[in-house]
């Protein structure tokens, strides 16, 4: 993925918002991974991966700054006060509708609450998280490739359960943004893909 950042490191280069949310998204994200379901990778590819999407659709520097601080308040412990002081009302209002509640200790009823405040926080949120839940399916397809349904392994939930919360996001996103809006087209075709392949590989092993 690393090589897929040349547009949003480009908009860093003509913005000093998206400049310092791309060098804050790094310190953040320092020497965390993310657990991919076949692998670890360095966290800060998936912010990077969510920046670049929204650079592809040319989407306002706010969002492309909040893209690639979507999770620092959430996995990094950074105060919304702190980013308020440094990139504005705009991009931290767009950074705390990413950032999912931990008080909520169930799974599905805090998918289910980010949810809602994603749908009411208007058309820019709702952007970052379809290019978030976009990012997500494309690490796991990737994963899927090389381990089948052993992913589960190192999912926090059951592979079915994800992709049932990820067609209620996806439901969500159809339901607020304007038909034809890339980013959801984009999620939808991802997800058309991962159920391809589980279904190739149900195939495959009644043929076994």
């Amino acid at each position: 993925m690393a090589s897929s950042t040349s547009r949003i490191e480009s908009q860093a280069g003509r913005s000093a918002l998206v400049k310092g949310a791309l060098s804050v998204a790094r310190r953040a994200h320092a020497g965390q991974f993310r657990q991919t379901g076949c692998e670890e990778i360095p966290f800060i590819e998936h912010p990077l991966a969510v920046g670049e999407l929204l650079a592809e659709q040319g989407h306002p520097r706010e969002t492309l700054a909040a893209g690639l601080l979507h999770d620092v308040a959430e996995h990094a412990e950074v105060e919304p006060a702190s980013l308020r002081d440094r990139f504005g009302d705009e991009v931290t209002r767009l950074v705390e509708a990413l950032s999912e509640d931990p008080s909520i200790p169930d799974y599905e009823k805090r998918k289910e609450e980010h949810r809602e405040r994603v749908a009411a926080a208007g058309p820019e949120a709702q952007a970052i998280f379809a290019a978030d839940k976009t990012a997500n399916v494309v690490v796991l397809r990737e994963a899927y490739a090389i381990l089948g349904e052993e992913v589960d392994d190192d999912l926090p939930v059951s592979l079915d359960f994800k992709i049932l919360v990820w067609e209620f996001d996806l439901e969500m996103l159809f339901a607020n943004l304007p038909a034809d809006t890339p980013l959801v087209d984009r999620f939808a075709d991802e997800m058309v893909g991962l159920w391809g392949q589980r279904a190739d590989g149900d195939d495959r092993a009644s043929l076994c």
